[in-house]
């Protein structure tokens, strides 16, 4: 394995961009590091924890189930308080 490095940095090279494709954070702590993000309440600490274990393939995908959920959400708000006002 190579020396640690930044975590924020982009990989470099094709080994360096393996090695961190190949993280071993599961999908749940994924989704959990997503969802706080989506709330805008992570510590810095955790934020760099996050950074340095998990995948950024799981990372992408949750964030787009994330989003899907989000806007799916606002269509389903803004249906029932449509419904309900008098017209």
């Amino acid at each position: 394995m190579s020396t640690p490095q930044d975590p924020r940095r982009a990989p470099t090279s094709a080994d360096e961009l393996r090695e961190v494709v190949a993280r071993k954070g599961s999908f749940v702590q994924t989704l959990k590091a997503v969802a706080w993000s989506f709330l805008g309440i992570r510590r810095g600490a955790g934020w760099q924890e996050d950074i340095s274990r998990l995948n950024p393939v799981h990372v992408i995908v949750a964030g787009l189930i994330g989003a899907a959920l989000f806007v799916g959400a606002l269509v389903l708000l803004v249906s029932w308080i449509a419904a309900s006002s008098p017209g």
